[in-house]
């Protein structure tokens, strides 16, 4: 796989890009992801309004709800849960699309009629992966946020206002800034390993099923791996 992401910046930078190819892949992509993300992000912040709600009544820090619920999902449930939704969703997409291509001898073909399929299937796969993942992980974020709002609106009779000031209150740049960074990280690797698995699939429709299945595993570790990466880097920011 490192030989494999060689050959992604090796070729990323050969004329020409395929913009309209790019383009597809990133509405695609998006597109397909937008509707479960949303859903799940809206119903983890009800889960995790109505799971911490009564210890913080227990210490009287009911107040404090949005600005604790805000820092936790901006920091680490919004970018965590989005990227394995999309390691599930998107890692299984491209592995099953380019795994079909590849034992169907789409590629070759491809090959054979001088277009470079590397960089047609691979470099705008990843790069739109790399990008919507952190669009979705924002989508999800206002998700969450939205659902938490309704607990506490419901339980609480907290206006919309009050909420959401105390959310931004409560976030700093601190809070922000390195789950973004890592978004695109997260975006990259569930590109790649989707692409790696598709692209050098074998053994025909067999072959399709487990590269499909092995992206989304392989991606879903990655994403743990760079989570807590990011977190040890983030943790030396801190300190000095």
């Amino acid at each position: 796989m490192a030989l494999f992401t060689g050959r992604f910046f090796r070729t990323f930078w050969q004329p020409p890009f395929e913009w309209r190819e790019f383009l597809n892949q990133s509405y695609n992509l998006g597109n397909k992801s937008l509707f479960l993300v949303s859903l799940t992000g809206f119903i983890m912040g009800l889960v995790l309004d109505l799971q911490s709600r009564p210890t913080m009544i227990e210490f009287g820090a009911v107040s404090w709800m949005p600005s604790m619920v805000g820092i936790t999902i901006v920091r680490e449930m919004g970018p965590m849960v989005t990227a394995l939704i999309c390691a599930g969703k998107i890692g299984s997409s491209i592995g099953a699309e380019l795994g079909s291509m590849r034992v169907t001898e789409q590629i070759d073909a491809m090959e054979v009629s001088g277009t470079n399929p590397f960089k047609y299937l691979v470099v705008t796969r990843v790069l739109a992966a790399t990008l919507m993942v952190p669009l979705l992980v924002i989508v999800g974020d206002a998700c969450s946020l939205g659902g938490s709002f309704l607990v506490e609106h419901l339980k609480g009779n907290v206006s919309f206002h009050l909420y959401f000031n105390q959310v931004f209150e409560g976030l700093e740049m601190g809070d922000i800034v390195p789950s973004t960074i890592k978004t695109f990280f997260f975006g990259a690797a569930i590109g790649v390993v989707g692409c790696y698995k598709g692209y050098t699939s074998r053994k025909g429709t067999a072959g399709v099923g487990k590269a499909s299945n092995s992206a989304v595993v392989v991606a879903s570790v990655l994403v743990f791996v760079l989570d807590f990466i990011a977190v040890l880097i983030a943790d030396l920011f801190y300190e000095l």
